[in-house]
């Protein structure tokens, strides 16, 4: 099975492409309202759809941020939404050449019979193919499927059913987006939990991304129309000794090579457990290697490392609006200027 001869093939290589654009990277503004509840909380500021509202106008408005950001994530409720001056925050990203996506999976559940050691997969395959078509009409044009697992307490990462769980439901929701015109963009993130050390890390990460392009090949999913989301290899969180920003950076870029196929346009990464000083300087380490002819272009796709800043200066006051921007440009222009390796 194949989707080259999709209607959608061309236009899915373009948009890979496109969210892969070297200098720039994602916004991940898709956290569920429960989360961004959490995010809203750490500043004082109620839960309310206005507030959620504000908060992403402020993100998508911020002049010159375009230059910086590929595409954004959104959430649903996000997805809908307007302005306050009533342009439609998909118009209002197209208008800035940036790409609209949608985050689809419905959250993590535990697999029945690991409870113990908690692990879970991802809920929301049931119905998906309606739902991208209908996002896709709505003006989505990339997807965002996250698979949640962990070094586990062998240190040898997930068990053999956890990990076939995650990477069939990553595989059939990206053959599912591809097939309805959206991008997927496949996030098989291994938590940092665990005193592990960075080798650990490189050993299960590299056992994860097998497993799931061994499915993405199964069920026919188009590697030049994808992009992938992963963890960068690190020291588990509760490590006594922490490896240096060099060792990541070589950690990282030497699994990717073993694992990812040339065809896929870009690695997005996320920042699951680093700081936003962190996540920046790891990033700009991988592309000043000297093994930095790489297929692929190693960016970033971003929620908390970009927005920390941001919601630290905004804290719910439009007369903060223009201090939060800035520490959006600040942080996205310092992440572009990484993907590139200069800072």
């Amino acid at each position: 099975m194949s989707h080259f001869a999709s209607p959608h093939a061309a236009e899915l290589v373009a948009t890979a492409r496109a969210l892969a654009a070297p200098g720039k990277g994602i916004l991940a503004a898709d956290e569920s309202t429960g989360t961004i509840g959490k995010r809203l909380g750490s500043i004082g500021v109620e839960n309310t759809q206005a507030n959620r509202q504000a908060l992403r106008e402020l993100l998508f408005t911020a002049p010159g941020f375009e230059t910086r950001c590929s595409g954004v994530i959104m959430f649903e409720e996000t997805l809908g939404q307007s302005c306050a001056d009533g342009v439609s925050f998909v118009d209002l990203l197209t208008s800035r050449g940036i790409i609209p996506g949608i985050k689809v999976d419905k959250g993590v559940t535990v697999i029945p019979g690991l409870e113990a050691r908690g692990e879970t997969t991802t809920a929301g395959l049931d119905g998906l193919e309606m739902r991208c078509a209908d996002f896709y009409e709505k003006g989505a044009r990339f997807a965002k499927w996250r698979g949640v697992l962990t070094v586990g307490p062998e240190k040898d990462g997930p068990s053999r059913l956890c990990l076939s769980e995650n990477a069939s439901a990553l595989a059939r929701y990206a053959a599912v987006c591809q097939k309805t015109g959206l991008v997927p963009i496949v996030e098989p993130e291994i938590l940092t939990d665990g005193d592990h050390d960075v080798e650990v890390s490189q050993k299960v990460t590299e056992r994860v991304l097998q497993a799931v392009f061994a499915e993405l090949h199964a069920h026919g999913v188009m590697m030049e129309g994808m992009i992938l989301k992963p963890n960068m290899v690190t020291s588990g969180i509760g490590a006594k000794t922490k490896a240096s920003a060099d060792v990541v950076a070589a950690k990282t870029v030497e699994c990717l090579r073993r694992v990812v196929p040339p065809a896929v346009p870009g690695i997005l990464f996320l920042s699951g457990g680093q700081t936003e000083v962190e996540a920046t300087e790891h990033l700009n380490k991988m592309n000043l290697l000297s093994t930095a002819n790489n297929p692929w272009t190693l960016s970033f796709s971003y929620g908390r490392a970009l927005q920390a800043s941001v919601l630290t200066a905004w804290r719910g006051d439009p007369a903060n609006k223009a201090a939060a921007q800035k520490a959006l440009l600040e942080r996205a222009d310092a992440n572009g200027k990484a993907s590139l390796g200069e800072l």
